[in-house]
């Protein structure tokens, strides 16, 4: 195994998360985004991104141009059962999302991100499937071209969450959770939510030019420290009970 990079309270892997994961501890929990299958790294993000070339993505002590992400086939189809069944195995709590696309238990919460599209043919929401002992829950976060929510830069990654999300999704963990894991972290979104928030980050990413742009953005969010630690959410991004009383 590749000996990882460590940035402050973060640990990040190089390599095959299906190779990496049995030789980790258990993390507190799993907060990733797995490939849904829809062939999004396939030259579908270029019309989202134009122009795609010379894109600069300011940070401070560094300018990073957006790459092209060209045609991949990452996202042609959805993981295995077996790797999923690995991935879940590797934390006591689980947070995934398109956890639609994929044979799950049965769960009592999940988490909803309404995208605010408005008249669009894009997908209103993106679901992420738990085993968290709540009932089901929503934040609606604009992220919808030059039209997205704090204006955060975009580019990173051809399934790039925002920061919002990911922090607010950390926040519906139960309380005691320190170690973050994403065995499919991408750009890193994950890791500088968990670690602005107050967090230890483990990130296993395979892809090599992925696995930098993460290393850039944790070097920055620790730098930066815990911005979200006990920060309340924004009206917008208030989390709202669907389909179950409060009282489940």
């Amino acid at each position: 195994m590749v000996s990882p990079v460590t940035i402050g309270n973060a640990t990040l892997y190089l390599g095959d998360c299906r190779e990496i994961l049995p030789s980790l501890p258990k993390a507190d929990a799993v907060v990733t985004d797995p490939p849904y299958g829809i062939r999004e790294a396939r030259g579908k993000n270029a019309s989202r991104t134009k122009p795609r070339q010379g894109i600069q993505l300011k940070m401070p002590g560094r300018t990073i141009v957006a790459r092209d992400f060209g045609n991949d086939g990452w996202d042609d189809d959805p993981l295995d059962t077996s790797t999923i069944d690995l991935i879940r195995n590797g934390a006591r709590w689980s947070i995934i999302f398109g956890g639609n696309y994929y044979a799950l238990p049965p769960s009592k919460c999940w988490l909803v991100w309404d995208k605010l599209n408005g008249d669009s043919d894009f997908a209103d929401c993106e679901l992420a499937w738990t085993n968290l002992p709540k009932a089901v829950r929503r934040i609606r976060h604009m992220w919808n071209g030059m039209l997205r929510e704090g204006m955060e830069p975009r580019g990173f990654h051809p399934t790039q969450k925002p920061i919002g999300v990911m922090a607010w999704c950390i926040q519906q963990l139960p309380g005691g959770v320190d170690a973050i894991l994403d065995p499919l972290m991408g750009s890193g979104t994950t890791g500088v939510a968990a670690l602005r928030m107050g967090r230890k980050f483990i990130g296993i990413e395979i892809k090599r030019q992925y696995f930098e742009v993460a290393c850039q953005r944790l070097e920055q969010a620790e730098r930066q420290g815990d911005i979200f630690r006990e920060r309340p959410l924004e009206p917008a991004q208030a989390q709202a009970s669907l389909f179950q009383p409060e009282s489940q």
